[in-house]
């Protein structure tokens, strides 16, 4: 993995094939989606199965990658993937981020079968908003005026992205605004989730990785009922487009691009920071929204622009705004630390605070 001061040491040119493997993967897996769910001839009106696979085909991918990487060299690749363990501890410590983890896909497809792809990161543009409301529910964060300022940018490019959207669907944009919680959701249980499976993990291997394993195994049970009950009957009328094999190649391209967003995302975040990796993701958003445009001929307008400019303005600002607040964070408890150490320094011999310290115990 890399250290600290490696993304300012990765070359340009490695750099440069980092963002662009992130984009092509990331808008090639929304393309993809958009034509699974909702292109006639390939697609099938049953987005719960489609999604179902997409986390069967993460987990397969998550297991083979285990047993690949069980005889692995430290510092290769594959070391960095550990076995998939099922046992019942496991299972327990990721139940609740795997029920979060369904709602979350569940939604997000939902909204990408009923919008267009250029209104899509409009309609699931309040994500940011989530996490800083959820943040302050759930965790007691509490949040800048500069960052309640971005937010509102964000919040009235929405608005404006909506009400100038010509192919509106206001159930899509329902499903983007309930995916955009769940993903909120998902951010905030994946950092407590990941300490829960970290026993569970060889040393010095990732537990990213065991994590999403396990959580696309239970996700994938989890759907089975669902789908039985709500898209058994389109299913079974499904047989001819199920019967080609675009379709399955569809299907296991989208797994695949599935896994591989999140490899995408871990590099590139490695190489840079996690700054670059949000205006990277904003960018991607903007090529992503041109693309779709080129590609699906969706009608537009100036309105309709406007809200998307300004949701990717205001995204851009929320992540800069953020990463400087960490930086300043991060500079204040320095300045207290060193602070404290000279004070410590200067207690007279035999005052309580000048008692030897463990050299293990925390500073």
């Amino acid at each position: 993995m890399a250290g600290k001061g490696e993304p300012q040491q990765a070359s340009t040119t490695k750099v440069a094939a980092v963002v662009l493997f992130y984009f092509v993967i990331s808008i090639s897996l929304v393309f993809l989606n958009k034509v699974l769910l909702s292109s006639p001839g390939t697609s099938i009106d049953a987005p719960l199965f489609v999604t179902w696979f997409q986390c069967v085909v993460t987990a397969a991918i998550c297991w083979g990658l285990g047993v690949a990487g069980r005889n692995a060299e430290p510092g290769t690749f594959l070391y960095q993937f550990p076995e998939m363990r099922l046992n019942k501890a496991v299972v327990m410590s990721v139940l609740k981020l795997s029920f979060i983890f369904v709602g979350m896909i569940t939604f997000n497809n939902l909204c990408l079968k009923y919008v267009e792809v250029s209104y899509y990161n409009v309609a699931r543009s309040l994500t940011i908003v989530f996490n800083v409301a959820l943040s302050f529910v759930i965790l007691g964060q509490s949040t800048s005026i500069k960052v309640l300022g971005c937010l509102a940018v964000v919040v009235g490019g929405f608005f404006l992205g909506a009400g100038g959207e010509v192919r509106f669907s206001l159930i899509g944009t329902i499903f983007g605004v309930t995916s955009s919680l769940f993903v909120s959701l998902n951010s905030i249980y994946t950092k407590e989730t990941l300490g829960l499976v970290k026993p569970f993990v060889d040393a010095n291997r990732d537990k990213m990785w065991l994590l999403t394993g396990v959580n696309n195994v239970i996700a994938s049970v989890l759907f089975l009922p669902i789908i039985l009950v709500t898209e058994a009957d389109v299913l079974y009328n499904s047989a001819e487009t199920m019967a080609s094999a675009s379709f399955w190649m569809a299907m296991m391209g989208s797994g695949i691009l599935g896994f591989l967003i999140g490899i995408a995302v871990v590099l590139q975040i490695s190489v840079t920071s996690p700054l670059t990796h949000n205006i990277s993701g904003t960018a991607k958003a903007a090529v992503q929204t041109v693309g779709a445009l080129m590609i699906w001929q969706n009608p537009t307008n100036v309105q309709n622009m406007a809200g998307v400019a300004t949701v990717l303005l205001g995204s851009m600002a929320y992540a800069y705004v953020r990463y400087m607040e960490t930086l300043e964070s991060k500079a204040a408890a320095k300045r207290a630390a060193t602070g404290a150490a000279d004070g410590a320094a200067v207690q007279p011999a035999g005052h309580p605070l000048s008692l030897p310290r463990n050299k293990d115990s925390d500073a």
